[in-house]
């Protein structure tokens, strides 16, 4: 064997080894270590992360409060929610101050749309990148912008500039930075904690937040009344230093992959795939698009239900917004008992039902301490529901493509939101607030009924790690990491008899392939020895292919054992692994005409 490829090889183990957060290698010699793999594998000396670590207690009977024994997840964790309270309150002030200086309802609601709509357009490029870069580097990067447009909006405010539409643009780049660190924080969550104490640290996530709207709005209120929009907007711009302090100081250990970078269009293509594949995470994706779409008039049209039905003010307005976080606290010290007691599926519908409860009863009354517990069912349901989607999405997302999925989850479930608001407003202003909060109502429970032919998995346990194992052919052609296409046959020889098994174990094969990367996938039978079955499919590259077999996990490659138990040749399987050559002719260089005269 070569010893400089060993050599090489251990050296990066160790080097991964001792990174205290995720950083990947640009430029790898691929082919050199992969010659050299079949060979000796050099066994990297592999510290346990907690998210490795086996467990025998299922993740459902963990507390809520569980992972706040981990000081890293703490410390961001409490960071993060003095910054939501400064960022509340600012929210609670633009959404007051908009009520004041433009008489369209629109524009009312369009307030929340604005700081929602960046994530629908920019979560999937930020989910790659979380994918492939320092999440922790992105956090930062995303918390900072947000700290930047508060300080811009608190120095307009000082000199007096109120326009409607700096208003809009300012809760736009807000919610530009809340794209950018939302997925990569709630994707890092599987890299700082064990795997059992994911639905706990999801619901923590939704909870923390909507605990701090029974705070943050009533605050934002009294200090708008009291001293003004600048005031407030001037303390959520030192709220922020909060998180980026704590960013700054803590670190985790992420473990590094061994291949180059995805490129970004095809990391945005596998995590798209993997989610049109995943029929668990798209029922979230649509149950949790319409919820948000149909539940948001509780929170965009509040201004107005303050303003016109219960005669209030900011004060009033920031009571009903404790109401609110009163429920979700509630509901989400109650979420994992709930959760061991009966189905996400019926925790999903019992949130529709309160949403739509809590709709039609601030349509139908003008009293401020009805109204405040009506939203407290309003708020139970709100952290219910998106807590049980984010966990079903969390769960069934593998290391590899989490933050992708929580991405595109995020971008559709954002722009449901912003969609909501922006409707809700329209019937508000072309016909009545009562009408808006009465139709919205009415699409809740349509959520409720999607279950019948959507159902949200009661899943327990999360994707299991990519193994990394893989014991690559050794290449007699000189390939690089972008040979390809790579075309990968399989054949194998099955008996009549377990023809049938054999079909059902290559579905979930297919499944399973497709989702790691495999393309155009195949199956096919001879039709002159009937026990002969073909597998083929193909990777854009060389390094795709190894990226391929990276991403599958123990489970799936048991398939292989299993393929193995039925075949009735001693042989077979056997993979055969080829790369494509083009085979058009090259343009010929045209010889000039001389004339002969």
């Amino acid at each position: 064997m070569p010893q400089p490829a060993e050599a090489e090889l251990a050296t990066l183990c160790s080097q991964a080894q001792g990174r205290r957060e995720e950083v990947r290698p640009t430029q790898f010699p691929l082919p050199s270590l992969i010659a050299a793999a079949p060979q000796r594998r050099p066994k990297c000396p592999v510290r346990k992360r907690p998210n490795d670590m086996p467990s025998n207690e299922g993740t459902a009977s963990v507390g809520l409060l569980a992972p706040l024994k981990n000081s890293t997840f703490r410390s961001i964790f409490f960071a993060s929610q003095l910054s939501s309270l400064g960022w509340l309150m600012q929210t609670a002030a633009l959404s007051w101050l908009m009520a004041t200086v433009s008489t369209s309802d629109v524009m009312v609601a369009l307030v929340q749309a604005s700081s929602t709509l960046p994530a629908f357009f920019l979560a999937i490029f930020v989910g790659a990148i979380a994918d492939n870069y320092s999440r922790r580097m992105v956090m930062i990067v995303g918390r900072s912008l947000m700290m930047a447009a508060s300080a811009m909006l608190t120095i307009l405010m000082a000199f007096g500039i109120t326009d409607p539409w700096m208003i809009l643009a300012f809760s736009f780049l807000d919610g530009c930075g809340i794209a950018l660190s939302d997925p990569a924080w709630r994707a890092s969550l599987g890299d700082m904690l064990e795997r059992r104490h994911l639905p706990s640290a999801v619901t923590l996530l939704n909870v923390g937040f909507n605990t701090v709207r029974s705070v943050g709005p009533a605050l934002g209120g009294i200090i708008v009344a009291i001293f003004g929009p600048l005031v407030t907007f001037a303390l959520t711009t030192l709220g922020f230093v909060a998180p980026l302090t704590a960013l700054w100081r803590n670190k985790w250990t992420v473990k590094a992959s061994p291949l180059p970078r995805e490129a970004l269009m095809t990391a945005i293509y596998d995590g798209l795939r993997f989610t049109a594949i995943s029929s668990e995470i798209k029922a979230a994706i649509v149950r949790g698009t319409l919820f948000g779409l149909t539940g948001t008039s509780m929170l965009a049209l509040l201004p107005l239900v303050a303003r016109d039905f219960l005669k209030g003010g900011p004060i009033d307005y920031g009571i009903l917004m404790g109401g609110f976080g009163a429920g979700a606290l509630i509901a989400g010290l109650l979420n994992p008992p709930l959760r061991r007691a009966v189905t996400q599926e019926l925790l999903i519908v019992l949130a529709c039902v309160a949403c739509a409860v809590c709709a039609i009863s601030l349509a139908l009354t003008s009293s401020l301490i009805i109204a405040t517990v009506c939203l407290a069912f309003g708020g139970a349901g709100w952290v219910t529901g998106w807590s049980g989607f984010g966990v079903n999405v969390q769960l069934a997302s593998p290391r590899w493509v989490v933050g992708r999925t929580i991405s595109i989850y995020s971008a559709f479930t954002y722009g449901g939101i912003a969609a909501g608001s922006w409707l809700w407003g329209i019937i508000a202003e072309n016909h009545s607030l009562s009408l808006s909060l009465a139709c919205s109502a009415a699409a809740s429970l349509l959520v409720a009924a999607l279950g019948l032919k959507l159902p949200i998995s009661n899943r327990l346990e999360s994707e299991l790690e990519a193994s990394g194992a893989f014991d690559a052919p050794v290449p007699a052609l000189d390939l690089k990491p972008r040979s390809g296409p790579i075309l990968v046959t399989t054949e194998y020889a099955i008996a009549e008899e377990n023809a049938a098994v054999f079909l059902e174990i290559m579905r979930r094969r297919r499944h399973v392939q497709s989702r790691a990367g495999a393309r155009h996938w195949t199956l096919t039978r001879d039709v002159q020895q009937p026990s002969r079955w073909l597998e083929t499919f193909r990777t854009p590259t060389w390094t795709d292919y190894h990226r391929l077999h990276h991403r599958l996990n123990e489970a799936d490659k048991r398939l292989g054992d299993e393929l193995k138990s039925l075949s009735v040749a001693s042989d077979l399987p056997r993979t055969i692994v080829l790369v494509e050559r083009p085979t058009a002719a090259r343009k010929s260089t045209p010889v000039p005409y001389v004339s002969q005269k």
